[in-house]
């Protein structure tokens, strides 16, 4: 085939895309109409759902599935979020909230899973992105909830403590890389701005590339880099995407000792999905510590259910000291009968028991 045959079919190819486009595009307004003539007719008054993640869950695996190359999985899933993103832009304005400034790795996350077609508003503590969300000031909410490398995210953990009836939607991983980023030379580097987690991880780096430099710890990488563009002799140790964000040198690449290391977010809005058969549930509850043995009762519960507990966590409960809340993640939906059951049976132990969301297994 020549170039010039070639590029006249592209240019039809093309066409047909856009008319497709427009007709998904079309088909999802539908559908954004029948939800809410649905809704009308039970008696109620609430805004129906755009954001539906057991169904996008679906799309990716049935498009990954109807793949034949030469693209790969990852990109056509990349191209239908974009798509997924307009059409729910198309549905309702939807805000997302997210731990700022703009080029954090919750922005990316955050962008990852909602595309680029939504409103995205920063915000300066991971509690306030989670009272935004509960009192819907923003459509939904993106926080990290914990890193591979250094476990729970404490804060977000707190404040589940203060905001109990935000609902967990969705669960989103993002590989998390860090480089030096500087408007200087390595040899002019007098100080460098990052968050905790980030000088962690690079500090057998720094030790060894800039052991005199001070450092200084702010309260994300991407203000690491805000600041590391305005001061003189300063670096930032943050991502790439902040190095375009804010005009900055990558001075080194992935200065981490983690090669696998990935940061997993929880999204939050006013409900959970419903079941799609592979589902996980995060639990809230606390326990009688005067009782001998309650935690334990309480945590015997779930094998008794054959329920397969991912995570325990505990957290000052703020009731009076020495005394915790537990977080708990189990495989399985709030409505799946063996879960149900033993959330019921679990009462039992249990002083205060919530249900902070299920959603969909992440496996991509």
């Amino acid at each position: 085939m020549d170039l010039d045959t070639a590029r006249g079919r592209i240019s039809e190819v093309d066409r047909r895309l856009v008319e497709l486009l427009n007709e998904r595009a079309r088909l999802s307004l539908n559908v954004g109409a029948a939800k809410r003539r649905t809704l009308q007719e039970q008696g109620d008054d609430k805004v129906p759902e755009v954001y539906v993640p057991g169904q996008e869950k679906r799309v990716f695996e049935k498009v990954r599935g109807l793949n034949q190359g030469p693209l790969s999985g990852e990109s056509v899933c990349a191209i239908y979020r974009e798509i997924m993103s307009a059409s729910i832009s198309l549905q309702s304005e939807v805000s997302v909230g997210y731990l700022g400034p703009p080029g954090t790795f919750s922005h990316q996350a955050a962008m990852q899973r909602f595309g680029d077609s939504l409103a995205y508003v920063p915000y300066a503590k991971i509690e306030d992105v989670i009272a935004a969300a509960a009192k819907e000031e923003v459509t939904y909410g993106l926080v990290p909830i914990e890193n591979s490398t250094f476990g729970a995210v404490m804060q977000t953990l707190d404040a589940f403590v203060g905001q109990p009836s935000v609902k967990i939607r969705a669960e989103v991983y993002l590989p998390v890389t860090q480089s030096l980023l500087s408007r200087y030379q390595l040899s002019a580097i007098r100080k460098v701005y990052s968050h905790p987690q980030a000088f962690g991880q690079s500090r057998p780096w720094l030790d060894q590339h800039l052991p005199h430099a001070a450092r200084v710890e702010v309260s994300s990488t991407a203000k690491a880099a805000e600041l590391a563009a305005a001061e003189n002799y300063t670096a930032a140790i943050s991502s790439e995407v902040c190095a375009a964000l804010y005009h900055l040198d990558v001075v080194a690449k992935d200065i981490t000792t983690a090669t696998d290391n990935t940061t997993r977010f929880f999204v939050l809005g006013q409900s959970s999905d419903a079941p799609t058969g592979d589902d996980k549930t995060l639990l809230m509850f606390t326990v009688d510590h005067r009782e001998p043995g309650a935690l334990c009762g309480a945590l015997n519960v779930f094998a008794k259910h054959q329920i397969n507990q991912t995570a325990i966590n505990s957290r000052p409960s703020r009731q009076r000291q020495w005394h915790y809340m537990f977080f708990v993640e189990i495989m399985g939906h709030e409505q799946d009968h063996n879960v149900a059951s033993a959330l019921e049976e679990i009462k039992a132990y249990c002083l205060d028991l919530v249900v902070l969301g299920s959603y969909p297994h992440q496996s991509y």
